[in-house]
Order: structure tokens, then C-alpha cells, then sequence
């Protein structure tokens, strides 16, 4: 994941015990967890990102609940940076796991042929776009998404025999080195940049259709201008959902056209869905939304059911491979399959994709009428349970007449912070990491979805009432009340589901 800068590596409030008077048996638990904390920050890199941010010790947890080392509870809208596509320990995964390891079945065996890399292989067929599934053929590698992204760079290189690559202002693909070149925090770029079309912050500064059209004719300029310096690429990678880059949903119409002008050129496209896939935004592959079939696929996170895993799925033309082409030694992960397997059928059975969508649709609704009681509060958009709110700073102009304000990094820090004592975990992105980011497990519930709204809201509130003054407090009472009727509505509207299947 992209490294940010976020608040201090200090233990949080606790949430669930403020007030309380502390017992003997707390004071030790606590004790516990900040000697972990203090041996980690002593031990560990100064790389590490997340215990920065939240500075908890995770011993237990159970689908959207995260238990601590020192005894406080949390929300956990963070899901292992979207792995979590059923949550923490769902059964369904553990029984999936506990039958591996019962059968006495081997847990590595590079890329031989199993039962279980077998089932996992149909199970992921299964659900593929139709006019990939058909032809379609699947490389393992390494355990994470950023080898796949590896993986599939070296092959449309290797089945074009050419080099470039086209990729989009504001990407996240990965922290190894091709990965890291087509992202858009690259510093040493060896790939054609291209805008990625966005509302709030359009690189054109007209949004919607129109900024959309006009970054379309920007990429069909770069490809079909002789002067542009940009020869005939290799591929296109592109999220059809940029999550690190700020939760910024591509528009369906503007995918279609990236499909057409790479398909008029024999231009690879590649998605990567990393991220996105598995029902995360409404469709079980985000690609679904815009009805679009990419040649390639990168797949890596909610695939492996919790565990690592990361495939590339591609279409068999593009199979020009030579043995050992691209490897690695823990792509025979066993565990990691079947967890997967189990992961993917319990989506799909569930249809936990058009439960994110719903559900999904109502957050964001509902979270947008914080930028009308918030001035800090810029921006609210994504897709199905991947949202993203924008914190900006109102006392700052913007950069043009009637744009956006710039982005407020220390406010979105102080908002996660704010969450993190009320017992909510929540993750930062996007252009200056001003991003507050909900990832919550496609499995949520309507009734935790409100308690994750109330305390966004609440969170939010506090810190705008600290940034503008105590002029803000009725502003909070207001935007608190409507987190809790939206939770009311959630509840009632889940109640009426409840007794129509019944």
C-alpha cells in the first residue's frame, strides 16, 4: 500500500472503557500493549505505515470487530486494506482452512497440480466476465498483487515485443519496481502518464462528461500524434476504481472508450483489480460496471480469502510464456486457495455484490450531508463499499474561482485520529493523503453500517468544531442526528428484507 504520513505512534483513547474506573486486570493489559508497541517501534523499519496510524495491538476479531491487546473493541473499516472481503475469521474461511490442514494435503508445491488449486481455479472461472472466462488462461505468482502487476507488464511485452507502457496520473499499482514506474507517485517515470478522468479535481477543470471526453481525446492524441514521443505501447493499466489515489471511480462511458481506442490500436488493456474485485464496488469485478472485457486481469487481495495470493488472468492469445518466464516460490499456495475458493463461492452464493452496491449507495448518501453541515468536508464519493470523503481546508482559497479548496492533510489526520478514540478504524489516501477511506467487509451489517456513520460524523464534527470554534457545536448536534436517522432508516429497511424472505 502507498505510505503516508499520519498521526504519531501513540496509544489511542479507549473507547469503550472512558470513564471507567480501571482494575487491576486492565492496568496489566495495558501495560502489555504498550510494551509491544514500544519494542515494535524499537525493532521494526521505519518504513512501516499503518502502526503509525493506529497504534493498537490486534489479539482477536470477528468480522467487522477488532479486539485489542488492551481490551477496547473497534470497528475496522480498514479490512486488511480491502483483503477482508467477509471480514475477520469468517467461518465459512476457517472451516475452508481447517479442511486443508486436516487432510494432511501438502501446503506448498510451487505450481503442481492439486484438488484444492483445482477447486479454486473453477471457482475463480466461474465468476470471471464472460468474454474472458472463455478463453481465458491464469499465471500464479508471488503472494502479492504488486508480482502480478509484474507478471502482467512482462507479458504483453513479451506478446507485442514492445516496451512502453500507458498508465494514469494519480495510479497505485505496487511497491516493486515496474509496479512503482506505472503509479502515480512514480519519481523516476518510464511510462506515458495519462489523465484519469475525476469530478472534484478535474485535470481539465470541467468534471462529468465533459472532462471525461476531453482526457479520452488526450490519450488518443498522445497514441495517434507522430510527435507526441510516445511510440506504440505495450499495454494500458488502469483502476477502474483508483483507491489509493483517492477513491476516484472512473466513469462507465469514459472505460468503454479506453476499451475502444486500445482495441482499434492492439493495445493490451490491462485492469487491475487488486483492489477492486470480488463485490467490493457493487459488481463482483469492477470492469462489470461499464460492461467492458479487459485482456488482462490483475487479481490479488479478497482472492485469497484472507491469506496471500495474487493471480494474473489473461486471454490465452496473449500465453506466449516460455517455461519459468515468471515464477515464484509461494504461488502454490495451498491455504491461501482454499480460503479463496471459499471466499469467492460465499460472494457470489450471497450476491454480496448488490449488497455492496445498496448499501453502499446509502452510506455515500448519507455521508454526503456532511460537506453540507462541514466546510472541511470536500468531497464524498466511490463505488459500492469503497468510499472515499475528501478534507479540505475552508479557510483556504481555492485554486481557481469556483473549485475545490486544497486538500487538508493534518485534518484528515486528525479525523482518523478522532475515529480511532471512538473506536473506529479508518484509512487514509489520495493526493496529499486528505483521502478518509472506508474499506468495511462486504458482510457489514445495516446496523454496524450506522454505528460506522455515527462515528465518522461524530468524529468529523470534532474536528471541525476544533478547527472553526465552538460556533460549529450546533453544526455537530445537526449532522450527529442525521447519521442516527440514516442508521434508523438502514435498520427499518433491513427489518422489511428480513420479513419479505421470511
Amino acid at each position: 500500500m502507498a505510505v503516508t504520513e499520519s498521526a504519531p505512534e501513540t496509544a489511542p483513547a479507549m473507547p469503550e472503557a472512558a470513564g471507567a474506573r480501571a482494575t487491576q486486570e486492565d492496568v496489566g493489559a495495558r501495560a502489555a500493549h504498550e510494551g509491544i508497541l514500544r519494542r515494535q517501534a524499537a525493532r521494526e523499519s521505519a518504513a512501516r505505515t499503518y502502526a503509525r496510524a493506529l497504534p493498537i495491538v490486534p489479539v482477536r476479531a470477528r468480522g467487522l470487530t477488532i479486539e485489542g491487546a488492551d481490551g477496547n473493541r473497534y470497528l475496522d473499516c480498514l479490512s486488511g486494506a480491502g483483503t477482508l472481503a467477509l471480514g475477520h475469521n469468517h467461518p465459512v474461511v476457517l472451516e475452508a482452512i481447517r479442511k486443508v490442514l486436516d487432510s494432511g494435503a501438502p501446503l506448498q508445491v510451487l505450481d503442481l497440480a492439486t484438488p484444492v488449486k483445482d477447486a479454486f481455479t473453477t471457482e475463480l472461472f466461474r465468476t470471471l466476465p464472460p468474454g474472458l472466462a472463455d478463453h481465458a488462461r491464469v499465471q500464479f505468482c508471488g503472494p502479492a498483487g504488486t508480482d502480478a502487476v509484474e507478471a502482467a507488464l512482462k507479458l504483453v511485452r513479451a506478446a507485442t515485443g514492445r516496451s512502453g507502457i500507458l498508465a494514469f496520473a494519480g495510479a497505485y499499482h505496487g511497491m516493486t519496481a515496474g509496479a512503482l514506474a506505472a503509479s502515480g507517485g512514480a519519481s523516476d517515470v518510464r511510462v506515458a502518464r495519462l489523465p484519469y478522468p475525476q469530478d472534484y479535481r478535474c485535470p481539465f477543470g470541467v468534471g462529468g462528461e465533459p472532462g471525461a471526453e476531453l482526457a479520452a481525446r488526450w490519450t488518443e492524441s498522445i497514441l495517434d500524434d507522430t510527435k507526441s514521443g510516445v511510440p506504440s505501447p505495450a499495454g494500458m493499466i488502469l483502476e477502474p476504481v483508483q483507491g489509493e489515489g483517492g477513491v476516484i471511480p472512473a466513469r462507465d462511458d469514459w472505460m468503454r472508450r479506453m476499451r475502444e481506442i486500445t482495441s482499434a490500436r492492439s493495445i493490451p488493456l490491462i485492469a487491475d483489480e487488486v483492489q477492486t474485485g470480488v463485490g467490493r464496488t457493487g459488481a463482483f469485478w469492477a470492469v462489470e460496471h461499464s460492461g467492458i472485457t479487459p485482456d488482462v486481469m490483475v487479481l490479488s487481495k479478497a482472492i485469497g480469502g484472507s491469506l496471500p495470493l495474487a493471480v494474473v488472468v489473461y486471454r490465452e492469445d496473449l500465453d506466449v510464456w516460455e517455461p519459468g518466464a515468471h515464477a515464484g516460490t509461494f504461488r502454490g499456495n495451498q491455504l491461501a486457495m482454499a480460503a479463496g475458493a471459499a471466499t469467492l463461492a460465499y460472494v457470489r452464493e450471497n450476491g454480496l455484490a448488490e449488497r455492496a452496491a445498496a448499501l453502499g449507495t446509502r452510506m455515500i448518501a448519507q455521508l454526503q450531508s456532511l460537506a453540507d453541515d462541514f466546510g472541511c468536508v470536500g468531497d464524498v464519493r466511490g463505488r459500492g463499499l469503497m468510499i472515499g470523503v475528501e478534507i479540505v481546508d475552508p479557510e483556504k482559497p481555492p485554486s481557481s474561482p469556483g473549485g475545490p479548496h486544497p486538500a487538508a492533510p493534518e485534518l484528515a489526520v486528525a479525523v482518523q485520529r478522532e475515529c480511532l478514540r471512538r473506536g473506529l478504524i479508518v484509512e487514509l489516501g489520495g493526493r496529499n493523503s486528505s483521502v478518509v477511506r472506508l474499506l468495511p467487509p462486504l458482510t457489514i451489517s445495516d446496523e454496524q453500517a450506522s454505528a460506522v456513520l455515527n462515528r465518522l460524523a461524530d468524529a468529523v464534527a470534532e474536528v471541525a468544531k476544533a478547527h472553526t470554534g465552538p460556533g460549529a457545536e450546533s453544526t455537530r448536534r445537526t449532522a450527529t442526528g442525521r447519521a442516527q436517522e440514516v442508521g434508523h432508516a438502514q435498520g427499518t429497511e433491513h427489518t422489511r428484507r428480513a420479513e419479505r424472505s421470511g
